[in-house]
């Protein structure tokens, strides 16, 4: 008998996508922050039905709409039926609870999107423990009360006196879940530390892919180390640090590991929870910035990099790596440009024959003493 064919009944929700121009957002490109927003929910796998932009002079603490903003959203939320409405910002819980009532559906900010891309990409364990840890810090500031019956006690008649309100409770869970996945991430660490340690004992250069996520790290990484890291189109594809042997003409020149790629204004909370993974950059004798040549806004993306090299306070020897060398001529960063950043190769990782710049580079490249490296930085 032949067995039924089975459907996917699932209906996505109809999603609001409210991409907001603030007046606090640094970027110099606001056009490439509502693309970057829109590829997020894109990579996070969300079907959208409509799109909107919007400009902002100022935020209303408890709304962060202003009225008038407020009643236009409220009004296509409610003709068009809307479910979900995802913000390009950061929200506080009381902006978000009170949007959630006034729109009748789901809300939810631009952290929580890349709290729920990050949790479909990390596969390894420490992974995994990193963004439960993320996860559960930002349920905990979510946790408000639902009224009376979040704020009512237990206790009574034959009990030492009041117990905890839900609330309470609740936020006593989170906490107990989040000193496990600590010792967890620790124990993980300390294994971390232990390689780390032979390594630098047997003095095996420590080679590290870094960039803006989306830029070819980790097509990259499979070409030089053999290995075989997803590599798609989409932000966090990859999220898991992860480390190979690396043979340059037949000869180990070393270790390489693919790290995490970096947006515009990655919250520091995900900062935080990565600190442990991205500690492998502390360790490193050369940074490879890998730069998409043929996005517009390179430049900016290799300030975000600096930057958030600037807060893990890594100071490293560096090589910027332009990718995509094989794009039409017209889209490429001028050379000019270009110049100002040095040492540099320019490339294509689509293929090894494209990546012999690169390949050239690490054949003639020595590892230096850290001290002479940290006073050149």
């Amino acid at each position: 008998m032949t067995k039924p064919k089975k459907y996917d009944t699932k209906i996505a929700p109809k999603t609001l996508l409210l991409m907001v121009e603030t007046p606090y957002n640094p970027t110099k490109s606001i056009d490439s922050y509502c693309d970057e927003f829109v590829h997020l929910v894109k990579s996070n796998e969300i079907e959208y039905h409509e799109a909107i932009r919007i400009k902002l002079r100022e935020i209303d603490s408890g709304y962060f709409l202003t009225s008038g903003k407020l009643e236009e959203i409220r009004k296509i939320c409610h003709e068009q039926d809307i479910e979900e409405v995802i913000i390009s910002e950061p929200l506080t819980p009381r902006q978000e609870r009170n949007l959630a009532e006034l729109f009748n559906c789901r809300v939810f900010d631009r952290t929580q999107l890349i709290l729920e891309i990050f949790e479909k990409s990390a596969h390894s364990a420490e992974g995994k423990f990193q963004v439960q840890i993320a996860m559960l810090n930002y349920k905990k500031s979510r946790i408000a009360g639902k009224g009376a019956q979040m704020s009512q006690q237990g206790g009574g008649i034959g009990t030492r006196g009041p117990g905890e309100t839900a609330k309470e409770k609740e936020l006593r869970h989170i906490e107990e879940h989040i000193f496990k996945n600590k010792k967890h991430l620790k124990t993980l660490a300390n294994t971390r530390d232990i390689q780390r340690k032979q390594r630098n004992e047997s003095n095996i250069a420590q080679i590290c892919l870094i960039g803006y996520t989306n830029t070819g790290k980790s097509t990259l990484f499979n070409l030089l180390a053999k290995a075989d890291v997803l590599a798609q189109d989409r932000l966090f594809a990859t999220l898991d640090t992860t480390t190979r042997e690396l043979f340059i003409d037949g000869k180990k020149k070393g270790v390489i590991s693919d790290t995490v790629g970096f947006i515009q204004q990655l919250p520091h909370t995900l900062i935080n929870a990565f600190k442990s993974t991205l500690d492998e950059l502390k360790y490193a004798d050369l940074l490879l910035h890998i730069i998409d040549i043929a996005d517009s806004n390179w430049k900016e993306h290799i300030a975000v990099v600096h930057q958030i090299l600037h807060e893990l306070n890594v100071k490293k020897e560096m090589v910027y790596v332009f990718n995509k060398a094989d794009k039409p001529e017209e889209l490429h960063a001028p050379v000019l440009e270009r110049e100002i950043f040095q040492p540099h190769v320019v490339i294509s990782a689509h293929s090894k024959e494209g990546i012999k710049p690169l390949i050239e580079f690490l054949s003639t490249w020595q590892k230096k003493d850290p001290e002479t490296v940290t006073k050149n930085s």
